[in-house]
């Protein structure tokens, strides 16, 4: 089973996905973040279900979690928590957070490798950065499992 990092802005949701076996993350889409915590789980709700019921289903669900670089929260944190318990109640799959430090600008740099046009990268970078932290979260994790850890 798949797991889906989400990558959570005001006015972006950056959305990658891991493989079947839980070993690579890719940048997959970027959906619409603005709105109250209960709309933008409610339309994270309805993709995370879309992609359950599709052939290679979901096993859970990893959140960017924001903070600053010397490790306190950032002001999106509790934003971000509250989406997270939101769409772990509607949809029923285990979430984890995962720090997000530096995410965006090392997606902005791989990013850059391959186009120059920063209209361009700006458009893929809030999926490229759910893919970065998404691919340290499979990193770090143990091999024989797929849900997440909460």
């Amino acid at each position: 089973m798949r797991i889906v990092g989400l990558d959570l802005g005001r006015k972006r949701i950056g959305v990658a996905l891991s493989d079947v076996s839980g070993t690579l993350a890719t940048p997959w889409r970027t959906l619409d973040g603005t709105g109250s915590v209960s709309e933008v789980a409610h339309r994270l709700a309805t993709v995370l279900r879309e992609l359950a019921d599709s052939d290679d289903g979901v096993g859970g669900v990893v959140l960017g979690l924001p903070s600053h670089l010397d490790g306190r929260p950032h002001e999106g944190a509790t934003w971000v928590r509250q989406v997270a318990e939101a769409v772990r109640h509607q949809v029923g799959l285990p979430v984890a957070l995962q720090d997000e430090r530096l995410t965006s600008v090392e997606a902005e740099q791989r990013l850059a490798v391959r186009e120059r046009d920063w209209r361009k990268r700006k458009a893929r970078l809030d999926a490229a950065a759910a893919a970065v932290f998404l691919q340290e979260y499979l990193d770090t994790r143990p091999r024989d499992t797929t849900e997440p850890v909460s």
